[in-house]
């Protein structure tokens, strides 16, 4: 049977999707570009990638988008699951109707694509996933732990997935990029309600917005940052080796904070987190 290696991609209005769907398409691969506003891009429609309307948090959304790639192609050959942002705050201080959108977007979302690609994917014994991830993923910094949660459950449903799958054909890599100059800073800033001054965490929240900008836009480890099309590099390599690594760890910033974390205990990597975030309390 002919097989399909038609590329679905989540979230490509703009950042690493987008920048994914025109590089992958640039080299010849059947790309359909999704996102939540069709006209958010339109643009791709020029560099060949086929536009359909994808919502992560609505069934029939997702549904729609994989039966309408399988009707053109026969099934999608590859999903990259990038959709995604992040949602900040202290934990007691994030309204749970947020929590559960994070959820919804980051991992259910990501979950049920996986679902209904793969039984196309095991017809034609060939499939690729990829998740993306994040260096937050593997560790934690203050005020993002509903976000570094979400990407801790995509590191452990990938790697179920990995050994479950690839029996019938279909294998799936992590990527876990560092800080990457898109607007995901302005987004996990936005995403905190700001606090009066009689709330405990104020100070903090305020603090963690502060190094969040600073981090991603002008501070030292700026310079360790990378552009979305690092990112959209790595995906093109994982889709097209032939035994693709687990795991695409993506730039400096990633591989230096990864290093770091893996050397220290937890008690030294508080302590080195107290430098640049301010501890709620008395």
């Amino acid at each position: 049977m002919n097989v399909s290696k038609a590329v679905l991609i989540t979230g490509c209005s703009s950042g690493i999707g987008r920048a994914t769907a025109e590089r992958l398409a640039s080299v010849g691969w059947k790309v359909y570009a999704t996102a939540r506003d069709p006209e958010a891009i339109a643009s791709l429609e020029r560099n060949g990638c086929g536009l359909l309307t994808l919502d992560v948090t609505d069934e029939d959304s997702m549904r729609s988008a994989v039966d309408e790639v399988e009707r053109r192609e026969g099934a999608v050959g590859v999903l990259v699951n990038n959709a995604g942002y992040s949602q900040s705050g202290a934990i007691e201080a994030v309204p749970m109707e947020k929590v559960r959108r994070q959820f919804e977007t980051n991992v259910f979302g990501l979950a049920r694509m996986c679902q209904l690609v793969l039984p196309g994917m095991r017809r034609q014994g060939y499939g690729r996933i990829v998740n993306l991830s994040s260096m937050g993923g593997k560790l934690t910094f203050p005020g993002g732990g509903y976000y570094h949660a979400s990407k801790h459950a995509v590191e452990a449903i990938s790697d179920a997935l990995r050994f479950e799958v690839e029996g019938f054909g279909v294998k799936v890599s992590i990527l876990e990029p560092g800080l990457i100059r898109t607007g995901f800073a302005e987004t996990a800033v936005g995403s905190i309600d700001g606090s009066d001054g009689e709330e405990p965490y104020a100070g903090f929240e305020e603090a963690v917005a502060r190094a969040t900008a600073e981090n991603y836009e002008r501070g030292p480890f700026s310079r360790l940052s990378g552009g979305p099309e690092s990112v959209a590099e790595a995906i093109e390599r994982a889709i097209s080796a032939r035994n693709p690594r687990s795991r695409y760890v993506v730039t400096p910033s990633a591989h230096l904070f990864l290093g770091i974390r893996r050397l220290l205990p937890d008690r030294v990597w508080d302590t080195v987190l107290r430098s640049s975030y301010p501890q709620p309390g008395r």
